[in-house]
């Protein structure tokens, strides 16, 4: 369900209820999940968020378990503000609002070189080393992310369940392609999970700068609502899902950009202190695999179901049409990842 947009001016006047002086306030990013504001005052740079109601408000209870823990052990993290009554998120009228401290910093769509996804890369392996010993029961987990098995229950009902929908045969040959595909990879159900971001897409990285030497210089992680135990199979299957396909979701032909992913292997590799077991070294072969499949399996659903992504009203004349088109581009990556099995498999010999 849409909500009504939020004013400069009903923004600036949260902002008191974390003991800060409203300052400047002016709207930042593009706001496609959280409201985002940037707020600037006597006391520092701010980020101030109306919270999305897919998210628990009790995420910000693991939010401050893990920047306090991520600053205890020497990286640099948003910190949330608390509100005048010590609580760590708001809520005004239903609506959960919250503020962190605002990082220096820039972000990145789309890897520009290899070099780059290296260093985020080389930083997230420090992300969960540093993460590895928090203490902490994570209260605010989103449920089913990830399951795979659910999402391709989901389109096989969705396929049984719209026989009539105008994309119904479209969907259908893709949903047996995809259900025979998900039959002959190794399942990652038994590996143990570990504290990770959740969505480590690029422009959740901040880099030092905009070009030079400092667009290779990854800072700090942000937008951390996502934060959760995990396989690590998963997490850096869909960071290497997102940096290494430069075309995007939004088109049907794929490329899996093989130098990307041998960069950040070996990025991450050097930032990571884990003691990984040896199932979980050759998961990572296949973490990439099952998560591009998943996605696919999400977008055909959705074609024919039509509730769910959001879509591009400029470009399609309906919320099906685009979603298809997404999820035969997440079948396009998954099958150049497939074909690039072997070289994969080579350079984790090569890191690992």
């Amino acid at each position: 369900m849409s909500r009504a947009p939020v004013t400069v001016e009903q923004a600036a006047a949260i902002v008191p209820a974390f003991d800060v002086e409203p300052g400047c306030v002016e709207p930042l990013g593009r706001g496609l999940i959280n409201d985002t504001f940037a707020v600037a005052s006597p006391q520092g740079a701010f980020v101030l968020q109306r919270v999305h109601p897919v998210f628990a408000p009790e995420i910000h209870l693991d939010i401050l378990a893990v920047t306090e823990h991520l600053a205890r052990r020497g990286l640099l993290t948003p910190r949330l503000r608390l509100t005048t009554t010590g609580a760590a998120w708001l809520d005004r009228e239903g609506e959960v609002w919250r503020m962190m401290t605002r990082m220096e910093g820039v972000s990145f769509d789309a890897v520009q070189a290899p070099e780059q996804a290296r260093a985020a890369a080389y930083l997230l392996g420090r992300f969960h080393s540093a993460l590895d010993d928090l203490e902490h029961e994570f209260v605010g987990l989103r449920t089913g992310v990830h399951d795979t098995p659910a999402h391709l229950r989901r389109l096989a009902e969705a396929v049984a369940e719209r026989p009539e929908h105008r994309l119904h045969a479209e969907v259908a040959r893709l949903a047996e392609a995809i259900a025979s595909r998900a039959r002959s990879l190794p399942s990652l159900a038994s590996l143990p999970p570990r504290v990770v971001h959740g969505d480590p897409k690029l422009n959740n990285v901040l880099f030092a700068a905009a070009d030079g030497p400092g667009a290779r210089q990854a800072r700090c992680w942000i937008d951390l609502d996502t934060v959760a135990p995990m396989p690590l199979a998963v997490e850096l299957g869909d960071a290497w899902r997102s940096w290494c396909n430069p075309r995007g979701e939004d088109e049907q032909v794929a490329h899996f950009d093989l130098e990307i992913f041998s960069a950040s292997l070996r990025g991450y590799l050097e930032g990571c202190t884990l003691a990984l077991s040896k199932d979980e070294r050759q998961a990572l072969l296949y973490g990439v695999e099952w998560i591009t499949l998943e996605l696919s399996a999400r977008f055909a659903a959705d074609a024919l179901r039509e509730s769910y992504f959001g879509w591009d009203r400029a470009r399609y004349p309906a919320a099906g049409e685009h979603n298809l088109v997404r999820a035969r581009g997440q079948w396009s990556l998954h099958e150049a990842v497939v074909a690039q099995r072997a070289a994969r498999e080579a350079a984790l010999r090569a890191a690992c």
